[in-house]
């Protein structure tokens, strides 16, 4: 395997348990994410815990996708990180002095910072190696597995 290759597959294997842990974390305590997605004023109560536990499914669906380079999973990262982005620029044009919930309550932003800056510019660093993820793609020729595609070729491994 080429080092490109190396660094590519690195590169969405770190971005890949990046979501997944913020997901686990997130799902574990679920109400705390809502109250803290509760504080930018955005959605309705009635709406926050569902949206929190949805957010987090998401992350953990879209961060194993992209550890096993299923399609869709790139694209469903940069929406999230738009997202993100997006949320936290709000935040911070609104002068919220509030903690991101990225990784729960385990988040050491969270502890050490109470604001969204550094958030929002390690979101803008995520979204940049993203396109990384996508220009290497593009110069490489590289197509992501479809999910059927991948479901159908590990079923019939286990069948011989």
């Amino acid at each position: 395997m080429k080092t490109h290759n190396l660094t590519y597959t690195f590169t969405r294997y770190v971005i890949g348990i990046i979501f997944i842990y913020a997901g686990i974390t997130k799902l574990a305590e679920p109400e705390i994410f809502a109250a803290l997605i509760g504080s930018y004023g955005i959605l309705p109560e009635a709406l926050l815990l569902s949206a929190a536990i949805g957010l987090s499914i998401m992350e953990i669906m879209v961060g194993t996708g992209l550890l096993f380079d299923i399609k869709g999973s790139l694209t469903a990262i940069t929406a999230l990180l738009l997202i993100f982005i997006i949320f936290l620029g709000y935040g911070i044009l609104m002068g919220l002095d509030i903690d991101c919930g990225c990784f729960g309550l385990s988040d050491p932003e969270a502890k050490a910072y109470h604001g969204l800056r550094t958030t929002l510019y390690r979101d803008i660093i995520l979204l940049a190696v993203v396109i990384y993820l996508y220009r290497w793609r593009r110069i490489n020729a590289v197509k992501p597995l479809s999910l059927r595609f991948y479901l159908i070729k590990h079923f019939q491994r286990e069948n011989l």
